[in-house]
């Protein structure tokens, strides 16, 4: 399978792009600094582009299955400002699935029916900015043609890939607290090659 990865010098996406690599998918890779990726595969190919610009993304997507957005926020709005490209560039292209890497927040509150977590008193977070750049995004796949799915992975800690967690589709799994970035990397991976999350957000915990 032919996989774009945008992301892949973040903690979950450079995860996920070993583990693609592992199983022997051909990964692209759109980074601004390609010094940043150490792995040296044959079935590799890296980029060079910013996904804010057009013409980068449209590069990239050519002859792509899928894409893997672990894109993050950083106190930018790169996540939102680059989005109508991507999902421009892949409905142009013809490509229809794509697997985004979101937030908790951006899950239905099961205290406040018709709120998010993060407009609800379940969120413990006192900035809710990145939420919000993710909120917009899904809005925007909602807008959109594509087959889309939004992995929304709770607290994100550097520990060993257990294989096993719990799954909600449009809620965080309840009492669910962490998740390990290993274990959403290897989840949002699968999901490559799953119908069963289409169009939705899917809460993951331990």
């Amino acid at each position: 399978m032919n996989i774009l990865i945008l992301g892949a010098t973040g903690r979950v996406g450079s995860q996920i792009m070993t583990y693609a690599l592992y199983d022997g998918h051909h990964i692209t890779v759109l980074v601004r600094n390609p010094e940043k990726i150490t792995i040296y595969n044959e079935n590799l190919t890296i980029i060079q582009g910013n996904v804010l610009n057009k013409e980068d993304i449209v590069r990239a997507m050519y002859g792509m299955d899928v894409v893997i957005s672990a894109l993050s926020t950083d106190g930018t709005t790169t996540l939102t400002e680059s989005m109508p490209n991507i999902i421009g560039a892949m409905e142009n292209e013809g490509i229809k699935r794509i697997i985004t890497i979101g937030t908790a927040g951006i899950l239905q509150s099961r205290t406040t029916p018709n709120y998010l977590r993060y407009q609800s008193s379940e969120s413990r977070h006192k900035s809710t900015r990145a939420t919000e750049e993710h909120h917009k995004v899904y809005e925007m796949l909602k807008q959109s043609t594509l087959d889309w799915t939004i992995v929304c992975p709770t607290y994100l800690p550097d520990e060993e890939k257990l294989g096993r967690y719990r799954l909600d589709r449009e809620y965080l799994p309840e009492g669910g607290s962490k998740i390990s970035v290993q274990d959403t990397a290897e989840f949002t991976l699968k999901q490559a090659k799953s119908s069963d999350y289409i169009k939705s957000r899917v809460g993951i915990a331990y």
